[in-house]
């Protein structure tokens, strides 16, 4: 018997397709669609965060020391626009809770939901908030920082707290008051918000029309509760008994505003959060540096990238041939 050729082989046209390049491309594009249909999603753990949102809608933040598309905006403005970038930064399975601050408590609007499933709820309520929400027009910062850091805790969440940190009526002497809570147990940021130079603070009638800009005999200079400063003894018409904070009005700068930067580090250290500045509309890195990473179950699916293998190999198995008919020269064929 005799054993044959493999030139013989080589010539079927079973092995001349084994051998053509499209149908490799096409019989891999047809294995690789076939594992798209029954591979199962891989499971993968990732990070993610739990935060509550706190943020300041007392007057001082419709201070418009912002720019926005080249027009002036409010820092109540830029820092909605911030939270409304850094939900779909956040990944899925994180998740956010709302608050608003005004005068010396946050008030709670929704329990933590899930960033990705409830996006549309999240980024309108959070493009909802408006200064006229405020039920009361002081700012009493540090009561606020740590009423929402209590309730951060109960909530089992980090703090996002955004604040120009104006403190309204000014802190007494005896300074900031004190934390009775453990400093670090709450985990989370705060976030000053506004310019480093004096601006005007808007003032609005009953009807939430602009009139203008409060004056100094506007709003209060000096707090005069508790026991009276240092130099309460050189001032005029000081008596210990009658007028121990001395005789004339105060004066001072409590009508224009800017960033209480020392203030709010001084706040951050007391309380162990991280402390940034609000340059713009971007929280994603100051918030993923300062808040807890906590592991998210999840799943990759491998079908869309399987898919789209297979159909870049048969777009590439019929472009192939188009291209070489194309960079190959034409002959003429010769006659006798």
């Amino acid at each position: 018997m005799t054993t044959p050729d493999r030139s013989v082989w080589a010539e079927l046209p079973f092995a001349r397709n084994l051998r053509d390049r499209r149908f490799q491309a096409l019989a891999a594009a047809l294995l690789l669609a076939g594992l798209a249909m029954v591979a199962p999603p891989l499971p993968l753990t990732r990070s993610g965060v739990s935060v509550l949102a706190v943020v300041d809608i007392t007057g001082s933040m419709n201070v418009r020391d912002y720019t926005r598309d080249g027009r002036p905006a409010s820092r109540l403005d830029i820092a909605k626009a911030a939270l409304r970038n850094l939900l779909p930064e956040l990944p899925c399975g994180s998740r956010l809770a709302l608050a608003l601050f005004t005068e010396r408590r946050p008030f709670l609007l929704f329990a933590p939901i899930e960033v990705c499933a409830d996006f549309a709820p999240l980024d309108g309520a959070i493009a909802g908030l408006d200064w006229r929400m405020a039920w009361e027009g002081d700012s009493r910062i540090a009561s606020g920082l740590h009423r929402a850091l209590t309730m951060a805790g109960e909530l089992d969440t980090d703090l996002l707290f955004i604040t120009d940190g104006q403190e309204t009526p000014p802190l007494p002497a005896t300074g900031i008051p004190p934390f009775e809570g453990k400093p670090g147990a709450v985990r989370g940021l705060i976030v000053g918000a506004g310019g480093y130079s004096l601006a005007p603070i808007p003032k609005f009638n009953d009807r939430g029309r602009e009139t203008g800009f409060y004056a100094e005999s506007d709003v209060q200079q000096e707090n005069r509760f508790g026991p009276p400063p240092a130099d309460a003894e050189s001032r005029e018409g000081y008596n210990p008994r009658n007028a121990p904070f001395g005789g004339a009005a105060a004066r001072g700068e409590e009508h224009l505003s800017s960033v209480r930067e020392p203030h709010l580090k001084a706040l951050a250290a007391q309380t162990g959060l991280a402390y940034a500045h609000l340059d713009g509309p971007d929280l994603r890195a100051p918030l993923l540096a300062a808040a807890t990473p906590r592991p998210l179950p999840g799943r990759l699916d491998l079908r869309p990238f399987l898919g789209a293998a297979a159909l870049a190999l048969v777009l590439a198995g019929f472009l192939a041939d188009a291209l070489r008919a194309r960079l190959t020269p034409f002959t003429p064929s010769r006659t006798s």
